[in-house]
């Protein structure tokens, strides 16, 4: 909540004009904030164009609006047509704001890099169909049209979008597994999520080892359903948790504190047109760094 009083020092200037410099908002929002009663003058109700008298008492008194700003941030674009965009997540980056963080996320990057996003779903996520964790990389379907929301959000629902990650996690797996074990919140630690059998959702994750190392193994990753956290929790559930992931997993001697986990592979049908369409990214240079080392 914004409330402020200006005791007005200047004459003859429309009351919207005059409050932009001061409230840091444009003449629009004020001009409603005017017409909804938010803002008095000398305790009534004007105009917008009201013209300012030297000693005017000014309250102003509204529900503060998240404004999201566009901003230059680096991510890759893999693919883009009307509806959509495939693009590329760095790691270290929040998908979208929230919790008081509303600058430096990937929305603020869309925002800079595309002209249309889809605007029905969370006003605060436009584009968003579906998200990584901040410290994981890799691939994300970005809708550009509201209809290619809607039927993105339904096949994501329907498990039609295939993601196939790659992630180094420690010890040394089994040749292929699959995980069938529920994760709902954790009721130690609400911050995080765990295999728990009330107040749970079904999730399925199934892996296939690349190649197997001393103390690790390089997995690529399937799942067939997309809850909070899912391949974090299912691979710590079996006691491999992914490397560097100091909420569900261990710290290292490498000083590796950022999870090894990257969305590489995505095969799905436009929205639009129906066409089949798969895409790949290239292994991020932390994973080639990694595992070209000896001690591990």
């Amino acid at each position: 909540m914004v409330k402020v009083n200006y005791v007005c020092e200047s004459d003859n200037i429309r009351i919207d004009r005059y409050l932009v410099e001061k409230l840091n908002i444009n003449r629009s929002q004020i001009k409603k904030y005017i017409d909804f009663g938010n803002i008095l003058i000398n305790n009534s109700v004007v105009k917008a164009g009201y013209m300012t008298k030297i000693g005017d008492i000014i309250d102003v008194s509204y529900e503060d609006e998240i404004l999201l700003l566009p901003e230059e941030i680096d991510f890759k674009i893999i693919y883009e047509d009307e509806h959509i965009a495939v693009i590329s997540k760095p790691q270290n980056l929040v998908v979208h704001p929230g919790s008081g963080n509303y600058n430096h996320t990937l929305v603020n990057g869309l925002l800079f890099k595309f002209k249309n996003l889809s605007n029905c779903g969370d006003k605060l996520r436009p584009g968003i169909v579906h998200r990584l964790d901040k410290d994981t990389s890799g691939l994300m379907i970005i809708a550009k049209t509201n209809l290619a929301y809607l039927k993105l959000v339904k096949d994501f629902k329907e498990s039609k979008i295939r993601k196939t990650y790659i992630a180094v996690v420690e010890g040394k797996t089994d040749e292929f597994g699959i995980i069938n074990e529920p994760i709902g919140r954790d009721p130690k630690n609400r911050k995080k999520m765990a295999v728990i059998y009330e107040n749970s959702k079904n999730a399925i994750t199934e892996y296939k080892k690349i190649r197997e190392f001393n103390n690790f193994s390089l997995i690529s990753i399937n799942i067939l359903t997309g809850r909070t956290h899912q391949i974090r929790v299912h691979l710590s559930y079996i006691k491999h948790p992914v490397l560097g992931d100091l909420t569900y997993g261990n710290k290292n001697k490498y000083k590796i504190d950022k999870q090894m986990l990257h969305a590489y592979r995505l095969k799905f049908n436009h929205p639009i047109t129906g066409e089949e369409l798969s895409f790949e990214d290239d292994i991020p240079n932390r994973f080639v760094k990694f595992l070209s080392r000896k001690d591990i």
